[in-house]
């Protein structure tokens, strides 16, 4: 079914459309299988079972755009201003000594990093399917705006490389297991980039929502900056979205061009309302950020970390009567464990943590279980145990953003390249173009050969228009 034909297909009666909502352990598993090799026909089926209960629990949140297609270029400049002024009311109570908003240290800050790379990770993919209408002047704007979020082929600018350079930068490229429900919106993103044909309406609506620049990203970036974490991700959504010329401004072209000039005009509008209320589904940044508790996260941590400790430390040293392979010996004991070094001394909370001999242990030269805790998790420890304590100087000068660097040479010896441009050798530029397209998928496009694909698909849409 052609994207054209597809406008006038209602998104009720498909026969998926009693799926159930995914259950709880089903959204990673969708995810991964919707990430991976190859595009087919199976992976398509499956984006379509995961949309459809995903579109009925859609349906019933609230609706907040306009009645009126033709309001939508004000709606979207009121929505920019509201968030301008909003933002200049968090930067006076900022000027005027008040604290962060949404990080209360730098654990929470890598925290919120972590639940929300699932989602960062597959930047643009709900978009996937335009490409296959490079030739078609109405689906430019989409195009335009997917293209970007892969950077142009630039890995210095494609969104997906920033963000694994922004997690490896801080431990959190091996992170733990997050819970299920925060891989639902990069599996809806996912679904709709698969199924895009059949949800084009669902997929115009969905971008609009999510190309509306949100009050929780200025005041990342901005916090983000303060605790010495490199912001570029979040300022460089920050000026693309912008209604003027940018993304927001691109995703209401779009569907003004893509509208049916007559027939189910009414039930297009219906779906595209449908598409922008799935970015509401699953926790969104704010309710992630609240979620905090650092204490938690510190327990949860040493659990994951316990069967493995539980027999490497020597008997010499007891804290309340147990050893330290006794206090690891069974679930639930870690909390008593850290009160009994609090007891003993050896962990001295609300102080500079390099006053815990604890601390001495785990990180510095010569310590004795270096290595044993990655960067994030150190982190955590470091924040709990310094608490209420702040260093002299108050706060960290802001960090500058690290984005836009040169691009770097091509890796030709790498074997995807090497195929690719094998591949392309010799072929005309329709047939190369057919031949590009999977390499600017969700799982392809960071790549080396999918930035390669990225620029000459570009180069060849120019010549070919």
């Amino acid at each position: 079914m052609t994207a054209l034909t597809s406008l006038h297909r209602p998104a009720t009666g498909h026969p998926l459309a009693d799926a159930p909502f995914p259950q709880a352990g089903s959204v990673r598993q969708c995810y991964e299988r919707l990430l991976q090799d190859p595009d087919d026909g199976d992976k398509q089926a499956a984006a379509q079972a995961f949309l459809q209960p995903c579109l009925e629990k859609a349906a019933a949140l609230p609706q907040q755009m306009p009645d009126d297609p033709t309001a939508l270029h004000a709606w979207v400049e009121q929505h920019s201003a509201g968030v301008a002024r909003q933002y200049a009311d968090y930067l006076e109570r900022r000027k005027g000594g008040g604290a962060r908003e949404f990080f209360g240290s730098k654990a929470h800050a890598l925290f919120f990093l972590q639940a929300v790379a699932p989602t960062k990770l597959v930047d643009g993919a709900w978009l996937y399917a335009v490409l296959k209408h490079w030739h078609d002047h109405r689906f430019e704007g989409l195009l335009c705006t997917y293209l970007e979020e892969l950077g142009d082929g630039n890995p210095a600018q494609n969104h997906v490389v920033i963000y694994r350079k922004l997690l490896a930068e801080h431990g959190l490229a091996d992170a733990p297991q997050i819970d299920d429900e925060l891989y639902l919106q990069g599996a809806v993103q996912l679904a709709l980039g698969h199924a895009g044909d059949d949800y084009l309406p669902e997929v115009i609506g969905y971008n609009l929502g999510y190309e509306q620049l949100p009050l929780h990203l200025l005041i990342s970036a901005y916090e983000l900056s303060e605790l010495e974490i490199d912001p570029y991700y979040f300022t460089l959504h920050v000026t693309i979205d912008n209604a003027s010329t940018g993304h927001a401004y691109k995703a209401v072209q779009a569907l003004l061009q893509l509208m049916p000039m007559e027939a189910d005009r009414e039930a297009f509008w219906r779906r595209v309302t449908l598409g922008y209320r799935l970015n509401d589904l699953g926790q969104g940044s704010r309710a992630i950020i609240e979620s905090f508790d650092l204490e938690r996260e510190v327990l949860d941590m040493l659990e994951r970390k316990r069967p493995f400790g539980q027999h490497m430390h020597s008997d010499y040293c007891k804290f309340e009567g147990q050893t330290v392979n006794q206090w690891l010996s069974r679930p639930g004991q870690l909390q008593g464990f850290l009160q009994a070094l609090q007891n003993k001394g050896w962990i001295k909370r609300h102080e500079d943590p390099r006053n815990s001999r604890f601390w001495t242990l785990i990180e510095g030269a010569g310590a004795a279980m270096f290595g044993v805790f990655s960067p994030y998790e150190k982190q955590l420890l470091h924040d709990w145990i310094a608490g209420d304590w702040q260093p002299e100087g108050g706060r960290s000068t802001p960090r500058r953003n690290q984005g836009a660097a040169c691009e770097p040479p091509m890796p030709v010896e790498d074997p995807d390249v090497q195929n690719l441009q094998q591949a392309l050798r010799g072929k005309a530029a329709d047939e190369q173009m057919q031949i590009l397209m999977p390499w600017l998928s969700a799982h392809r496009h960071s790549h080396p050969a999918g930035l390669l694909a990225t620029r000459r698909f570009i180069e060849l849409k120019s010549v070919l228009r």
